[in-house]
């Protein structure tokens, strides 16, 4: 979409809400089942109306036209505002995950798109994840693939099940301070080492991995840029780490940090 009148009419702060809608529905379907769903009588009383501004003003012009003009944006920017937990969404500049969780969680009652596990703790459920990590100046240009694993690696994440729908926000940047100039859009992502209890590959040999060494991620020897998993044998001979005993080997292929 390049030229005039393409996209969603920014007004007032609207940057983060116009964004999320654009990536949620301009180019893909996987979530207009939230648009369709009957009301029940568990539904707030403006379901109907959120959803019908939803699909008929906003989405279907969308895809049609290509363009939203601002006055359809404020009409839902007033709507979000009736949620008791919402306040300032017709002036005042949000998060995504503010406008997500009121839209998703208090309007359209969604189900959670995520299912997250950090290490050794109870699954957490999420609409989206948003990528936290620290600088590299030794990285030029990254990928969202690398991105998404760099952020998961470092912060002992994994994901307790395929998500129905993964929504990504980049790192955060403001005027002052920027972490990439650039970032390479990856057309599709592989999560597969990104999975708890998923049979997975060996770097060096091939054979089912049992071991997963977050140090040695950053080593360009093996597999560069891509997380070091290794089977038994593997691990005991490459691992820098690697320090006397073997951890145990878990059931149900389960990674273990070695």
């Amino acid at each position: 979409m390049i030229g005039k009148k393409k996209g969603i009419q920014g007004h007032y702060n609207s940057c983060y809400l116009d964004s999320t809608l654009f990536c949620l529905f301009s180019f893909s379907s996987v979530l207009d089942s939230v648009l369709l769903r009957p009301k029940e009588k568990t539904d707030v009383e403006y379901y109907s109306e959120t959803q019908a501004l939803l699909r008929t003003e906003i989405v279907n012009p969308l895809r049609i036209y290509g363009y939203v003009c601002a006055t359809k944006i404020m009409k839902l920017r007033k709507i979000l505002e009736k949620v008791e937990a919402a306040s300032g969404f017709t002036s005042e500049e949000k998060d995504p995950e503010e406008f997500l969780n009121i839209l998703f969680h208090h309007i359209l009652r969604v189900d959670p798109l995520l299912k997250i596990r950090s290490a050794g703790q109870k699954v957490q459920d999420c609409y989206f994840y948003q990528i936290f990590m620290d600088k590299n100046e030794n990285v030029g240009v990254p990928t969202i693939q690398q991105l998404l694993e760099w952020s998961f690696i470092n912060s002992s994440l994994k994901f307790a099940e395929a998500p129905s729908c993964l929504i990504i926000q980049m790192p955060r940047f403001g005027k002052d301070f920027k972490m990439f100039n650039k970032i390479f859009p990856s057309l599709d992502l592989n999560i597969t080492d990104l999975l708890e209890d998923t049979p997975r590959q060996c770097r060096i040999c091939g054979g089912l991995a049992m071991y997963e060494c977050r140090e040695c991620y950053d080593d360009s020897d093996i597999s560069a840029g891509k997380i070091k998993q290794f089977c038994k044998t593997c691990n005991t001979q490459v691992c820098d780490v690697y320090i006397g005993g073997m951890p145990s080997i878990t059931k149900n292929h389960e990674l273990k940090s070695c």
